[in-house]
Parts: structure tokens; C-alpha cells; sequence
């Protein structure tokens, strides 16, 4: 291996770190320029499109465009429902009836922020992945008074110990396709547990990490250890006893469902507690109690309700999921080049009946709604614009060999390559925005090199599929699908200098778990 070709390899995803960083661009235009000089890059040093035998430089980077436009006119899907919620909750009062009924379950703001942060987003990912809990859960901690940087870093930081079980399942059932073919060890059962000590060992990091972020953001740290404290057993407990006796596929679910409920229920016996030493051992509503009838609290939740109602169907009934899943949009260009979407199970289509059915229950006018879709549709343009530059980089690097070039130099440091395997799953996220793809991408890797250095398997996997999840909150479309929902489109850069920090120390701290787990294996 030519070490000129690795560091040129390199050099895009330094690039695009150093502009959104450091140069404070924004991603559509970090993303561009960047996506311009990975293709010189790629066509330069890399023979791109320009080897004997190769596909035509022409039909090459028609292939790579069409994947990235297609990719990114999916996530955009992703974003202009979840933007319409977040329009139309504003505009018919539903985000401030909202915050208020959060205020009832308990005074401190910051403890309903932490519940839709860290719980909601949690639940959300691990029933329906693919951006549906940063699309959903950073608008609703906009309208509880967060700002918009804090509020899209808080969604990135609390679902990312979901993400390993995102969608049901979906990383590690795919991961354990891909394995299973080399590794009979590799079920989906055997995965599960192999990713989850990495969780359970440094999942409170990413809960210091969101308290800080909405302490910073209300301006008060106090008292947020204990809660946060309680927030991490509600949640990793059951997650965890989940994991490892009954499968990949309802950890997050199941996790974020019980401990809502648990720490809900704390919440509400600490706030009775504070009423009966006030002296009221039945506490009268305050004036935000009495402007919030029932049926108002459950009109202005309709459409998270609705979403949460329709994922389980979708996700959990077989029969239903089975339908759904039949109908799939494919195409394929020369050289490999491809793309496919299931419409009626993909996210979209679940936020926009969030949507519509909201906008009903809700009885918002005609009016109301056109301006939410409009004012939504519009500002999708830059969005577009950044998506297609970042996810450019990610297909040509990939396409290119230049991604594979940079996990073999990773593989050749030997005895050392369980320290830096949680990093290659980062590294894949990073480039793809997906953790189900960074698995897809790189568990032929980890196995092969576990293997060839006669290092237990198990542990280097789980290291995978761990930094396949913390990878989610630096990646670059992540980051940009999240502002455009808070109408953040921009200011990226401001994100991934909050996020990147944590990622580094939960990706460092991985690798050293990784190494002690395969010396002990």
C-alpha cells in the first residue's frame, strides 16, 4: 500500500472537518467544495472512471451524482413532513400547549427537555431510525425554549445510544448478514450482545454530554446529576437485560418506553412531594394547568402521537410491515451504480400521516396548513444543496476505493487494530450518515483482520457497531437534515464543534474497551 494514496484518501474528510469547523462554512458550501476536489482526487490519484476497462469518466460521475441526488432527495423526505410539524405546532399554538403541560409534569424546564432528549428521541430511534428522532425531537426542544444549536446537539447527543438498535434492529441484523457468512458465531443474538457492553460502559458519557448542553442552555447545571443519574438506569437497564436475553431488535424500544414511563412517573411524585410541603396536599392547577384541558394536551400532541402509533404498527405487526415493505422503488445505471426505497415504509411517509392526521385532529385551518407546507418547501433549497455535496463525497470516496484504501491502512497497524476499530465504525457513519451502512461497509474488515490476527471476533464487531452509533453525531448529512429543521440551515459548523469533542472521547475510551474485551476473549 502506497502511503501517498491513504493520505490523499484522507484528505476530503480533513477537509470538510477543517471548513465547517474551524472556517465556519456552511455545509452546503463546505460540502461542494469539498465534493469538487474529491472528485479531482478521486479521478486524479485514485483512477476514477479512467482505467482501462473502467467505466467511462462520464458514466462514472452520472452513477456517483445519481446516488447522491437519489440518497439525498430521501432524506429530504425525512425533513419536509417533520419541518411541517414543526411550522404547523407552532402556528396553531400546539408547541406552547406542549411546553406548558411539560411544566405541569414538572416546573423545571429542563427536566421536560431531558425527557424529549434523551427517552423521546431514544424511542423514536429505536422504533423507526433514519433521522425520524432528530427531525422530530429538536423542533419540540426549540419550542421548550432551547436555542436552535443546543436543541439539534442535544437530539444528535441523546439518540446516538439507540442507534446500535436503531429501526428495529436494523444495524445488527444487517451486520449479522454480512458476517454470518464468514463467522457462524455472528447471530443477531451473539451481535447484540457483543455491542452492548460498549453502550452500557459509556452510554452516561453521552448523558454528561446532553445535561451540560441543556444546563448551558437554561443557564443552570444544578441538580441535573441525580436526574440525570436516574435517566441513565430507567433507560440502560432494561436496554441492556433487553440486548442480551431477548435480541437486536427492541432495546431502544423497549428501553426508552420503560423508562419514560419510570421517570415520568419520578417526575410526577416529586412534583405531589413539593405541593404536599407547601402545604396543599391536593395541589390546586396554576393558571398554565387550567389553560390546558385534556383534550387540548392531546390535540396538541396529535402528531407525535399519531407517529408513535403508526411506527409500532408498521414496525411491529409482521403482517403489516410485510405489506408495506413489498413495494419497492429500484434502479441501477452501469457500473454498479444503484439505488432503492420502500415508499410506504420509508419515514416519509410516516411523518406526513403524522402530519396530515395532526393537522385534522387539531381542526387547523386550510390556511394554516398551506403556509406550514410552503414555508417548509421553501426553505428545503440550501438543504438540498448540502446534502448533495456531502453525500457526493461519501459515493465517490466510496466508489472510488478511496474509503477502502483508508480501513486497510487502518487494518495494517496490527496488534494494535482494536483500539482503532470502534474509529472505523465512526469513520463509517461519518461518510455515510447511516450506522446500518458503516456496518454494511466495514464488518468484512473487522472480521478479517480479528481473524487473521487470531483475535476473538466478537469484541472487534461489537467495537463496530458501537462506533457505527457515536458516528452518527458528527456525521456531516446528519447534522444538516437536523438544523433544517430548526431553520439552522448555515451554522452546521456550530454543531459539529458541540458534538465532535464527545465523539472523540467516546470512540478513544471504545478502543481501549475493545482492546481489553479481545486480549480476555
Amino acid at each position: 500500500m502506497e502511503w501517498t494514496t491513504t493520505v490523499l484518501a484522507a484528505v476530503p474528510v480533513l477537509v470538510v472537518l477543517v471548513l465547517m469547523t474551524l472556517l465556519r462554512w456552511s455545509a452546503a458550501r463546505a460540502g461542494l467544495v469539498t465534493a469538487a476536489l474529491t472528485l479531482a482526487v478521486a479521478v486524479a490519484a485514485f483512477g476514477f472512471g479512467t482505467e482501462e476497462g473502467d467505466l467511462p469518466l462520464a458514466f462514472a460521475l452520472v452513477g456517483v451524482t445519481a446516488e447522491a441526488g437519489f440518497i439525498a432527495l430521501t432524506i429530504l423526505g425525512i425533513i419536509g413532513p417533520a419541518l411541517g410539524i414543526h411550522l404547523l405546532q407552532r402556528a396553531t399554538g400546539a408547541a406552547a400547549r406542549l411546553r406548558l403541560a411539560l411544566a405541569v409534569l414538572h416546573p423545571d424546564p429542563r427536566l421536560g427537555a431531558l425527557l424529549v432528549a434523551w427517552f423521546f428521541a431514544l424511542f423514536l430511534e429505536g422504533a423507526a431510525g433514519f433521522g425520524t428522532p432528530i427531525a422530530l425531537a429538536a423542533p419540540f426542544l426549540v419550542a421548550a425554549g432551547m436555542s436552535p444549536v443546543a436543541a439539534v446537539a442535544a437530539a444528535l447527543v441523546g439518540h446516538a445510544a439507540g442507534v446500535s438498535f436503531g429501526a428495529v434492529g436494523t444495524p445488527v441484523l444487517a451486520q449479522a448478514t454480512i458476517a454470518s457468512s464468514l463467522f457462524a458465531e455472528a447471530t443477531p443474538a451473539a451481535l447484540a450482545q457483543a455491542v452492548t457492553p460498549y453502550h452500557f460502559a459509556f452510554g452516561w458519557i453521552l448523558l454528561v454530554a446532553l445535561l451540560l448542553i441543556i444546563g448551558r442552555s437554561y443557564g443552570d447545571l444544578r441538580g441535573l446529576i441525580g436526574w440525570g443519574a436516574l435517566a441513565w438506569v430507567t433507560f440502560f437497564v432494561p436496554y441492556a437485560l433487553i440486548s442480551w436475553f431477548i435480541g437486536p431488535e427492541l432495546p431502544s424500544l423497549g428501553g426508552a418506553l420503560v423508562g419514560a414511563l419510570v421517570f415520568s412517573a419520578v417526575l410526577a411524585w416529586r412534583r405531589e412531594c413539593a405541593a404536599v410541603r407547601a402545604g396543599a396536599h391536593h395541589p390546586h392547577p396554576d393558571a398554565s394547568e387550567a389553560a390546558l384541558p385534556e383534550i387540548s394536551i392531546l390535540r396538541a400532541a396529535a402528531p407525535y402521537l399519531v407517529l408513535v402509533a403508526v411506527v409500532l404498527v408498521t414496525r411491529l405487526i409482521p403482517p403489516v410491515k410485510a405489506v408495506l415493505q413489498s413495494l419497492v422503488i429500484a434502479w441501477e445505471l452501469p457500473g454498479g451504480f444503484l439505488g432503492s426505497v420502500q415508499p410506504l415504509y420509508h419515514p416519509t411517509t410516516l411523518l406526513t400521516v403524522a402530519f396530515i392526521t395532526g393537522a385534522v385532529l387539531q381542526r387547523a385551518s386550510w390556511r394554516r396548513v398551506r403556509i406550514a407546507i410552503v414555508t417548509a418547501t421553501m426553505q428545503l433549497g440550501p438543504v438540498l444543496l448540502a446534502l448533495l455535496g456531502m453525500i457526493l463525497i461519501a459515493r465517490t470516496m466510496s466508489a472510488s476505493g478511496m474509503t477502502a484504501d483508508l480501513a486497510l491502512a487502518a487494518a495494517s497497524t496490527g496488534l494494535l487494530w482494536p483500539l482503532i476499530a470502534p474509529a472505523v465504525g465512526v469513520f463509517g457513519s461519518f461518510i455515510t450518515g447511516s450506522a446500518t451502512a458503516s456496518n454494511l461497509l466495514f464488518t468484512d474488515l473487522q472480521l478479517s483482520t480479528a481473524q487473521r490476527l487470531g483475535a476473538s471476533e466478537l469484541p472487534l464487531l461489537g467495537a463496530q457497531g458501537y462506533g457505527a452509533a457515536i458516528g452518527n453525531l458528527i456525521a456531516p448529512g446528519n447534522i444538516v437534515a437536523a438544523a433544517a429543521t430548526v431553520n439552522l440551515t448555515g451554522r452546521e459548523g456550530d454543531v459539529l464543534r458541540r458534538t465532535l469533542p464527545w465523539v472523540l472521547l467516546c470512540t478513544a475510551l471504545g478502543g481501549g474497551l475493545a482492546l481489553i474485551l479481545t486480549l480476555a476473549g
